[in-house]
């Protein structure tokens, strides 16, 4: 009898499990429950596992039905709880995917498996739950998966999202077997936490074990090139893309243009630029490489070029646009194209474009509009803002203004040592010494410490870092030897070095000359790259900091009297030394 009622239910199951592997909407599917419900096949595992997965994963499913059909099964097996997982991991609500997994380890007799990790570490890291990732973590050495390639890459990605580097690289370290998609994930954590030249080093490491690499590699990598301005690694692994094809992937050109354009390079940018299809990204990285690099013209003529082709632009096109004209002194245009992004595109300015015209206002010496700019803005409790409008007031060598933007900092309780600096320097440069008592006092009195200042300079494909007054670097000796010989040079055509405004306490930075034997990181890093490097090769510098006046105006000498061309990449802008002068003519 028993025999006999199973023959005749399996066509019954076949053919539900046929409608369910066809099913495309909620509405069929409860149409299709019915049924199994009408026939009492609601307790077959192959046909609620279906009925489950479909309502969690699928994109026309439904959570809450998913939850509805789970408390009906009498015995979830590991698929099962696999597809809660899944579904809450992918969802709005991450966090629950935990709740479900620690009901699966407490109340279920199923096991976890490679796909129960993988989304329960999706989810942790979703959600920022480090110590829950680290539970998870072992549990998958007790439950044996610890060698398991796809679960390993999900915890070096929970791991890197939880910001926890050292314990991604570990697992990466100890995996047995790697692919290459947890070879990008290790690229990606560094690359994200700002760990650059780690990125580039595990690059070092897939070559030596002849991987072959993909377009997301490559990203990966070239985005460590742009921020490190590493422009020689950078064009090899341009001429790997070419090699494989892989330049013609939209996304890999896009951060070919971005690595070419950050590391000083607008001519590779233009090249890579002018040989593929565009997407927006496309042209967005190339408006923000004019704009970054103080070439407004360029970047508004791009713009109405991107206009007439039909690209319907975005916020990010703006930034860059209104960077170009704030560093051009384009002040109408930026004005123009400020307002055209409510009243024609319809996007509503972010507190950067905001940023981005008080400092168009500020350089310009119109300081009356910046101060309108903050006080008609939706943003101006952002200390942001008054930190450009007090940049701005140290230019034009503004004390009022200067004070109005610092009492607000003070009241938003966002003031810092690169504020209370700004001010004491304007004080200085109008010779009032009770302002610039007041300054020293300020920062004495709350020991406001000043951001150490870093310059990166590429050469040979190694990147070498500087700080300022360094004895760390293995060449500091050859470093400095040269150095005396550069500031001869510079000196005997006309350089005199800006002497300090006072000493104080604590890590020094380079905003300011504090000391007059305080030797500035670019300085450094300038010396050892003519000393290493061949005669006529171009020095690209990054630095961390604003670039000082003595600085700036050192370099336009040292350029003159060795007659090569010098790009310093500061947190504000390019500036492209050559012949004695430099691409900003001073408006910076």
């Amino acid at each position: 009898m028993r025999s006999t009622r199973m023959v005749t239910e399996t066509p019954k199951v076949s053919a539900i499990l046929n409608l369910l592997q066809g099913c495309n909407n909620l509405k069929r599917l409860q149409k299709i429950h019915a049924n199994v419900v009408v026939n009492g096949l609601q307790h077959h595992s192959s046909i609620s596992d279906k009925l489950i997965y479909f309502c969690a994963v699928s994109v026309a499913g439904s959570l809450s039905y998913a939850e509805l059909l789970f408390r009906h099964v009498q015995t979830p097996q590991t698929q099962t709880w696999n597809s809660m997982i899944r579904g809450f991991s992918q969802s709005s609500v991450p966090f629950q995917t935990l709740g479900f997994y620690n009901r699966m380890l407490c109340f279920s007799l199923s096991k976890p498996d490679t796909f129960t990790f993988s989304f329960v570490l999706k989810a942790c890291k979703k959600v920022k739950a480090l110590t829950k990732c680290e539970e998870v973590h072992g549990c998958v050495i007790r439950s044996g998966y610890e060698n398991d390639v796809v679960v390993g890459t999900g915890l070096v990605k929970c791991y890197a999202g939880n910001e926890c580097v050292e314990s991604a690289r570990r697992v990466f370290d100890d995996m047995v077997d790697r692919d290459l998609i947890v070879w990008n994930a290790m690229i990606s954590c560094y690359c994200q936490l700002g760990c650059h030249n780690e990125a580039l080093e595990i690059y070092d490491k897939l070559r030596n074990e002849n991987k072959d690499l993909d377009g997301y590699t490559l990203v990966g990598l070239l985005s460590s090139c742009a921020h490190l301005g590493a422009l020689s690694m950078g064009v090899r692994l341009h001429r790997i893309a070419c090699e494989k094809g892989l330049d013609r992937e939209m996304y890999v050109g896009n951060a070919l243009i971005d690595m070419y354009a950050k590391c000083g390079n607008l001519d590779g940018a233009l090249s890579v630029f002018n040989g593929m299809g565009r997407d927006v990204f496309t042209w967005n990285s190339m408006i923000t490489g004019f704009g970054v690099h103080g070439f407004g013209d360029e970047a508004t003529c791009l713009f109405e070029q991107m206009i007439r082709a039909g690209v319907t632009p975005t916020s990010v096109t703006f930034l860059g646009l209104l960077c170009g004209c704030s560093h051009q002194g384009l002040v109408e245009q930026g004005v123009k194209y400020f307002d055209q992004m409510r009243s024609k595109f319809n996007i509503e300015p972010g507190i950067k474009h905001y940023g981005c015209m008080v400092d168009l206002y500020g350089r310009a010496g119109k300081l009356g509009n910046a101060l309108q700019m903050i006080s008609r803005c939706p943003f101006q409790d952002d200390p942001i803002l008054w930190r450009i409008l007090l940049g701005s007031c140290k230019i034009h060598k503004n004390v009022a203004v200067g004070e109005i933007a610092m009492s607000h900092l003070v009241q938003l309780g966002a003031l810092n040592a690169g504020d209370s600096v700004l001010l004491a320097t304007i004080y200085a440069g109008q010779q009032d010494s009770q302002g610039f008592a007041r300054m020293r006092k300020l920062i004495k009195h709350h020991g406001i410490m000043t951001t150490p200042g870093w310059s990166w300079i590429e050469v040979f494909e190694q990147i070498h870092k500087f700080a300022a007054d360094d004895i760390t670097h293995p060449d500091m000796n050859v470093t400095y030897e040269k150095l005396k010989e550069v500031t001869h040079r510079a000196i005997s055509l006309g350089y005199v070095k800006e002497e300090s405004l006072f000493t104080m306490p604590g890590s020094c930075s380079e905003d300011f000359v504090w000391t007059s034997s305080t030797c500035h990181s670019e300085k450094l890093a300038i010396a050892f790259g003519l000393a290493k490097t061949p005669e006529g090769t171009t020095l690209r510098i990054v630095k961390n900091l604003r670039i000082c006046t003595d600085c700036h105006v050192f370099i336009k000498y040292v350029s003159g009297a060795f007659n090569r061309e010098i790009i310093v990449r500061d947190r504000i802008r390019f500036h492209h030394f050559k012949g004695g002068f430099c691409s900003c003519r001073d408006y910076w």
